[in-house]
């Protein structure tokens, strides 16, 4: 190896170190978010009347709204594209939001119609409060967390459709090829599988939620790097 690409080497690393690395205001207003959240979380408990039976499903709710909103709000929707590449990606990402509203429950078949109804699920913190509406011909469930989440990863599949506009790994071939993208997707279609009643559904919805979460954050990181998606060309 040559000593003279080394130094630059040492400074491109460095560099990319002081980039990641958080300014101490980043770190102020992380440090005031976290405890208003903890804030708010004291006074919905304490609105309740009750204690969380699991503070872990608490922590997962808050990351998925806060890792969702940073990615809504942080990701730039890159520029210079036509409408009919726009149009494409808008739809492929409208698609897979779908899709993952689908295999999540947020979205189902009607109920009969002496079930129909409508009301607030108390759920935990990110989780809830979740609107949930049993209608004769649909059923929708807002959970705060699932939708801010989806809407986070459509947004980065839009993103990464854009992108990959111009290259050979393209449009739904890439999408689907895109190991990132079915992540989620292969996961709730897991838990459904391995669901079942008594001890063995407490368990498949205990680990739903961690396996959700896990599978989320991969996906969230790997979509933001996109492997195979950059400069296939």
């Amino acid at each position: 190896m040559s000593t003279s690409i080394l130094p630059g080497t040492v400074r491109d690393l460095l560099g990319s170190v002081r980039s990641a690395t958080p300014s101490m205001r980043t770190l102020g207003v992380t440090a005031l978010v976290v405890n208003l959240q903890l804030v708010a979380v004291i006074i919905y408990y304490g609105f309740l009347g009750s204690l969380p039976s699991t503070p872990r499903y608490v922590a997962y709710g808050l990351i998925w709204v806060n890792v969702s909103v940073l990615v809504l709000y942080k990701v730039n929707v890159p520029s210079g594209y036509d409408f009919r590449t726009r149009r494409r990606a808008l739809t492929i990402a409208a698609s897979y939001f779908a899709l993952l509203a689908f295999f999540a429950g947020l979205v189902a078949t009607g109920v009969p119609e002496r079930a129909v109804d409508t009301r607030i699920a108390w759920l935990p913190p990110g989780w809830g409060p979740a609107l949930v509406h049993a209608g004769p011909y649909l059923t929708v469930i807002v959970m705060p967390a699932y939708v801010l989440g989806y809407l986070a990863l459509a947004k980065l599949v839009y993103v990464a459709v854009l992108e990959a506009s111009g290259s050979l790994v393209a449009g739904v071939v890439g999408l689907l090829s895109c190991i990132s993208c079915t992540l989620p997707i292969i996961a709730m279609i897991g838990s459904a599988l391995f669901g079942g009643t008594g001890i063995l559904a407490a368990t498949a919805l205990d680990a739903s939620y961690d396996l959700s979460t896990a599978v989320f954050l991969v996906t969230v990181a790997l979509l933001c790097w996109r492997p195979g998606f950059r400069g296939g060309g």
